[in-house]
């Protein structure tokens, strides 16, 4: 392979450094003038990943030419230019060659300067035999078949000025579906060979999404084509390249008859969120890792307008706020935890800040911000940052300004405390005085929110967007917080009416109330007449004010109780995470079985309303719903439920009848549970059977909800055995190790195997994500030790962080048990005996 770059030389020097990573380097010669020098040695530095060329004599200022000789190797990593197994149709083994360079992987393919902020364009050619596709990012200028060697060479136009990261390649057998946008960008998704069809749902966004950004930001889409492809072994959910964007099969492909409706919703968020990345990351780069959260957290944002936008059936705001706002949150809360903006160096690092607070938390500051600038204001500001800075690099501080520019508020000061500063605050209502004329005083307080619930050993204030409501106004007080304490009056309260801090859960901070403003809801939740987004964060701040010991878990399931009239889907899936932790830290208890019973009681009425079959006209969310309350059903092991999903599955099994893909983890779960051998055994027919990733996907999670965990040790080998792909068989662990009859056995099986697992995923988000799910949830000091143990004489560099933030969960898991496990069991022998 060959590399060709010319470079203004600033001051003369005998050497060139550059990144290169797993690469042979052959001759290298810089030329200037009519001179030519070549290089007499080349010098490599491991740990900075950089080959630098000694040339035995000056290369004068002005510009030259760097030519290099390489080779590479295609590897297994899924980083750099690597290979990707996957089967022709009549089912031989065959191999892409596909590239994933984010962050700092473009080295392992070409000699480069692999920093964001060193932009260049790039003339792409590959040769490659005559039977494959070859794509990269830009249009095919020159297709020149060689008959020699039975190849064909292509040439690539010349790609706009941009980052390393962003550069791809994909050479493989694909099938296309190709449509063009109302804005007339060529569109095309990328198939497995026989699969066109299942391209069609992202198309279709596709196109609908190109024109909605380029009316958002009022700039077209800067490239001629648009190529989503599906790649079969990938570790990210997707990845931007510029043009040729590359997805996981699942996070793409939608089949009508085998694709569920959460994964249909999820993909279209996944298209909006790359496309989004064209504009914000791709035309405009973040100057250095430290500022990744400006290219996710906003994409993260965005993808949520542009999809609301498309389906507004969806009522994806709602959902964001347990897929983003919450999760964020909870991570948040830990002292082990990390600002928006961290400092980065080593690519190890670079890779660990791709976390819940980069995007999650990212996503939600700039959703409170485009709620407190207006959206017309914020468009405004966005068309200005783009345009000042095409093409180049930024910082925060850039977005910032011109924000501010547009909307004339000062969104530097209020916004940098929530970049720059680890963790949220917690606003508590510490008095609340009705006067007369319909009128109330609340005396408030903002103090930072710790998940231990000690006082934070500095004083930090925050300057938060409060906002009110009461029955009678959505938003009845609007100001901001910028003091430790304040007095608010609340206009046009009648004494029994509620007052609801944070309406929409749109500021990112959790509310305590006093116990007379939380009864005071209790009425409206019942009733349905609390808005649904105001329903869900009164229960998620309350229960993460039970796990920081500020509130008990009794009197959290006692609110839970005025929501057994509940129909909304995304309230139900807070409710849903809020029981599901405390499930898991109820097992091996004496609580564990009556838990399940009152999990069956509170859940039963709503499946009896919804039923199992969709009904005509049901709405989106009733679907999702439906999955859901059946799901936690068969997790509390529900008798009714379970012999229901055991009886769909057995016809489905025998091609009876075909169980909606909706409905399939429910029962495959349920069918698990108390499985032997043969059920086991009758999973693997069905996963060898299905050619569909999504199905493969679901079957292998399944399995480890088996309740015997001999079973549960062969899913483990299963999922290390070349029948799993390295991406998946981290989630088929995992689903083994959130299975309390599974956590201790998986644990131990790191414990032993670790080094094959660290030569597998090294430097990769796949091993701090397994990382942490085997180890959260456990709940005693001694498994916190023997972790911390563990983890200080083994090496798992880019890990360090989740490591640190697993052993601060599984202390206060065993915090919260010591507190409550007593009461908690008292108060469901109590709710047992009444049958409630």
């Amino acid at each position: 392979m060959f590399l060709s770059s010319s470079h203004q030389v600033v001051e003369a020097t005998d050497r060139i450094t550059l990144n290169a990573l797993d690469l042979k380097l052959g001759t290298a010669t810089v030329s200037f003038g009519d001179q030519q020098l070549t290089a007499q040695d080349i010098q490599f530095d491991a740990g900075q990943e950089t080959a630098c060329f000694v040339f035995g004599a000056q290369i004068p200022p002005g510009s030259a030419t760097l030519a290099v000789e390489f080779s590479g190797e295609l590897n297994d990593k899924m980083k750099g230019f690597y290979r990707s197994k996957y089967f022709s149709p009549t089912g031989e083994e065959r191999y892409a060659g596909v590239t994933q360079f984010e962050a700092t992987d473009a080295r392992r393919c070409f000699p480069c300067w692999d920093e964001p902020a060193i932009k260049a364009t790039f003339d792409i050619s590959l040769i490659v035999p005559t039977n494959l596709v070859a794509l990269s990012n830009m249009p095919v200028v020159e297709e020149r078949p060689e008959a020699s060697d039975n190849t064909v060479h292509f040439k690539f136009d010349r790609t706009p000025v941009m980052s390393t990261y962003l550069v791809a390649v994909v050479v493989g057998e694909y099938d296309y579906v190709e449509d063009r946008s109302a804005d007339g960008v060529l569109v095309r998704v990328y198939t497995p060979v026989g699969k066109r069809e299942q391209g069609r749902f992202a198309l279709d966004v596709a196109t609908k999404v190109l024109p909605y950004y380029k009316d958002y930001f009022n700039i077209a889409y800067p490239l001629p084509k648009m190529d989503l492809i599906a790649i079969s072994d990938f570790s990210a959910g997707a990845m931007e390249n510029w043009g040729l964007i590359t997805y996981r099969e699942t996070f793409v492909l939608v089949d009508p008859e085998n694709t569920s409706l959460i994964r249909k919703q999820s993909i279209a968020l996944t298209v909006g969120h790359e496309i989004a990345h064209q504009w914000f990351g791709n035309l405009v780069t973040m100057e250095w890792w430290t500022h990744l959260w400006l290219n996710e957290g906003y994409a993260s944002f965005v993808e949520f307008l542009c999809v609301d936008h498309l389906f507004p059936d969806y009522d994806i705001w709602t959902q964001f706020v347990t897929d983003m706002y919450t999760r964020a949150l909870e991570l948040d809360c830990l002292r082990n935890s990390h600002p928006i903006e961290v400092p980065v160096g080593h690519p190890s690092e670079i890779d660990e800040i791709f976390d819940e607070i980069s995007y999650n938390k990212g996503a939600s500051v700039i959703r409170m911000l485009h709620h407190y600038i207006g959206d017309e204001d914020f468009k405004r500001g966005m068309n200005l940052y783009l345009t000042r800075h095409q093409y180049n690099n930024t910082r925060t501080e850039d977005l910032w300004n011109a924000l501010q520019e547009a909307s004339s508020k000062p969104v530097g000061a209020v916004m940098s405390t929530w970049i720059q500063r680890m963790g949220f605050p917690v606003v508590q209502v510490r008095t609340s005085k009705q006067l007369e004329g319909n009128r109330r005083v609340l005396s408030i307080a903002q103090s930072k929110f710790c998940a231990d619930g000690c006082e934070a050993p500095e004083q930090s204030l925050w300057m938060i967007p409060i906002n009110v409501s009461t029955p009678s106004s959505g938003n009845a007080v609007s100001t901001v917080l910028e003091t430790a304490t304040a007095d608010i009056t609340v206009e046009g309260v009648g004494e029994q009416d509620w007052v609801k801090i944070n309406p929409g859960t749109i500021g990112y901070y959790r509310t305590q109330y006093p116990a007379e403003m939380l009864e005071q809801f209790l009425p409206a939740i019942k009733n349905m007449t609390l808005p649904p987004l105001d329903r869900l964060g009164l229960i998620d701040d309350l229960f993460a004010l039970v796990q920081a010991g500020k509130s008990s878990t009794v009197d959290a399931l006692k609110v839970i109780d005025a929501y057994r009239n509940e129909n909304n889907y995304t309230v139900w899936s807070s409710i849903s995470n809020c029981l599901a932790k405390l499930q898991l830290l109820l097992a091996h208890t004496p609580a564990e079985k009556q838990f399940s019973e009152y999990g069956v009681r509170l859940y039963q009425p709503v499946a009896e309303k919804l039923g199992w079959d969709v009904k005509p006209g049901e709405s989106h969310l009733d679907t999702l719903l439906r999955s859901l309350v059946l799901g936690r059903l068969v997790s509390f092991g529900c008798p009714k439920t379970v012999a229901e999903a055991k009886r769909r599955f057995e016809e489905h099994a025998q091609n009876k009848s075909v169980l909606p893909a909706d409905l399939r983890s429910t029962c495959y779960r349920a069918v698990l549970q108390h499985g032997d051998l043969a059920t086991y055994d009758e999973m693997l027919r069905l996963y060898r059977a299905t050619d569909l990733h999504e199905e493969k996907d679901r079957i292998s999670r399944a399995l480890g909800s088996i309740g015997n965990v001999d079973i549960l040790r062969k899913v483990i080998d299963f999922a290390m055995s070349e029948e799993v792909r390295a991406q998946d068989s981290v989630f088929v662990i995992v689903s083994v190790a959130i299975n309390p009859k599974g956590r201790d056995m998986a644990w131990d099986y790191f414990c032993e195997h670790w080094q094959v697992l660290l030569n597998q995923y090294e430097g990769g988000f796949l091993l701090a994500r397994l990382i942490k799910y085997l180890t959260e949830n456990f709940s005693t000091e001694e498994r916190a030790k023997e972790v911390e143990q563990f983890f200080r004489e083994h090496d798992f560099p880019g890990t360090e962080r989740t490591v640190s933030q697993s052993i601060e969960t599984i202390r206060l898991n065993a915090d919260w048990m010591r507190r409550d496990l007593d009461a908690i069991s008292v108060y469901l022998k109590q709710q047992q005996a009444e049958g409630h």
